[in-house]
């Protein structure tokens, strides 16, 4: 099987997996938004879970996942599978000591860590003090999925994807159940849910161990910190951690400054952020889970030309899912808020601020999905120093236009500073790749990317025609809501996908034969 073809492959895989891992995300937030609506307690436990959540994004699948890959892949050609085994035991033994290290500080320094974040929240004692508490429960999680990221590294190195992308099914269904059967049983109700957090990361963790076993990497303490591989591994994951992770920094500023805004506006961008990486969870996190493995392998090997080719290709199928990921996300905002989320606690007026919110952050899709896969291009050439600079840059914009627009727009203008900020990351991302390896095909990309654009286009202008057919602010009428919504966006894929026909788009053609393999097993 071609190179190109395997990535597609485990891209699906990860795509499969990970559709029913982000229905039961969805599934989630709407239980949170009817039991808990958008307040206090939700800007509370938002913002608390945000912090071990934003190390998980920089440290555990940012940092950590572009340094092991890389180097485990090479130990793994170049000295074979008892050597790899080895380097695999020590990296989780170290790692263990490490994050329990990092648990502990993080649940005694909570007070100031919860100040120095969200500094508005210090005017209201009462939702200072429940973050505090809610954050020093949660940090524990930390501890467990960086386990788990560590175990994806070793599994898709492997060529073994569906088991990582699905364990974050058990987080969803832990966090459903502790919210739905616990939440009358605590003083502070949105205990409950923060209990879920800490139960699913085990179940995460769990679920690694034995599939690990079966894989011929059966993890067993191995102290080693002197191990030459470890020392690699750990010198790139220092500027890794803000190469990888801007996106979440920016985010993590934005939630920050709307701490200042009013009530709400941290769980409006919370819930929006959560629409927003849904087809980022689906479609882009499973390229470039897919195609770094590759690209390391052939960067180990000297392949540069197949390297090339794997980048473009990655490039050009992340283009041809987000495009038409944007225009949905645009038009359908409200109403999928609407259908989703309305209802409780949850009135129209808070569906519309979190549609306003997803509505800019669209803007960004393709711009964060791009940056996504080509940042694992620089750290599988192990070159860690220039997504580090350009990922500072793109941090200072975002800031820079945060503030700006925060006053305007408010919680809006903070989501659409993330997407201008994207724009910035990407373009030299691309610039300087281009510098460093010479020309990957960027004539088929842009031209892959505007076949995309060119069908997304009638495909957006039905979708709208469709949304007018309900009334979106109504209470109820949920069957008629998801007919519509649901009936619209699948006429609208089968638009694209027959328009992107027409103008002869290979990535469609690759879609659709992966799914008639897949039908025809």
């Amino acid at each position: 099987m071609s190179e190109k073809k395997q990535i597609a492959r485990a891209a699906g895989v990860l795509g499969l997996a990970t559709i029913l891992s982000r229905v039961m995300g969805m599934v989630r937030d709407m239980v949170v938004s009817r039991l808990f609506g958008a307040g206090l307690a939700t800007d509370a436990f938002f913002a608390a879970f945000q912090i071990p959540n934003m190390l998980r994004r920089f440290f555990a699948e940012g940092a950590l996942t572009s340094a092991f890959v890389p180097t485990f892949s090479e130990w793994l050609t170049q000295k074979g599978e008892e050597e790899a085994r080895e380097l695999a035991n020590a990296c989780f033994t170290l790692l263990t000591i490490v994050m329990a290290a990092v648990t502990l500080a993080g649940i005694m320094l909570s007070p100031a860590i919860v100040s120095l974040m969200f500094p508005g929240f210090k005017v209201e004692p009462a939702k200072f003090e429940l973050t505090v508490f809610l954050n020093r429960l949660m940090f524990p999680y930390i501890f467990f999925v960086s386990l788990v990221a560590l175990c994806m590294g070793i599994l898709n190195t492997v060529r073994h994807f569906f088991t990582p992308a699905i364990s974050t099914v058990f987080l969803n269904i832990s966090m459903i159940l502790c919210a739905w059967l616990l939440h009358d049983r605590f003083q502070v109700p949105i205990t409950a849910l923060a209990i879920g957090v800490i139960i699913g990361g085990f179940l995460q963790l769990a679920l690694q161990l034995p599939t690990l076993w079966s894989k011929g990497f059966p993890i067993r303490p191995r102290f080693n910190p002197g191990h030459p591989a470890v020392r690699k591994i750990a010198l790139l994951m220092g500027p890794s951690v803000f190469g990888v992770g801007v996106y979440y920094l920016n985010i993590t500023v934005g939630n920050i400054l709307a701490s200042l805004l009013p009530q709400g506006s941290v769980s409006y961008l919370y819930y929006a952020q959560r629409l927003f990486e849904f087809p980022q969870g689906i479609f882009t996190v499973s390229v470039a889970q897919a195609v770094l493995p590759s690209m390391s392998r052939q960067a180990a090997a000297g392949e540069m030309d197949q390297l090339k080719e794997s980048l473009a290709f990655g490039l050009r199928l992340t283009l041809f899912v987000t495009i038409p990921a944007t225009a949905g996300l645009m038009v359908c905002a409200t109403p999928i808020f609407s259908l989703l989320f309305m209802g409780g606690e949850f009135d129209y007026a808070k569906a519309v601020s979190s549609a306003e919110a997803l509505f800019y952050y669209s803007i960004g899709l393709s711009l964060v999905a791009l940056v996504r896969v080509l940042v694992p291009a620089f750290y599988a050439l192990k070159d860690t120093k220039t997504p580090v600079a350009i990922a500072f840059t793109a941090f200072v914009l975002n800031v820079l236009f945060s503030l700006l627009l925060m006053g305007p727009l408010k919680h809006g203008g903070l989501a659409l500073a993330s997407s201008l900020s994207a724009l910035g990351n990407m373009g030299l991302l691309l610039w300087f790749l281009r510098r460093k390896i010479g020309p990957f095909g960027g004539r088929r990309i842009v031209i892959s990317g505007l076949k995309a654009f060119l069908a997304a286009i009638p495909m957006a202008l039905v979708v709208l025609w469709g949304m007018r057919l309900t009334d979106w602010a109504a209470p109820g009428g949920k069957i008629v809501k998801a007919c519509v919504l649901l009936g619209s966006i699948g006429v609208g894929v089968a638009i694209f996908m027959t328009v992107a026909h027409v103008l002869r788009c290979e990535e469609a053609r690759e879609v659709v034969g992966q799914v008639r393999r897949r039908l025809g097993r």
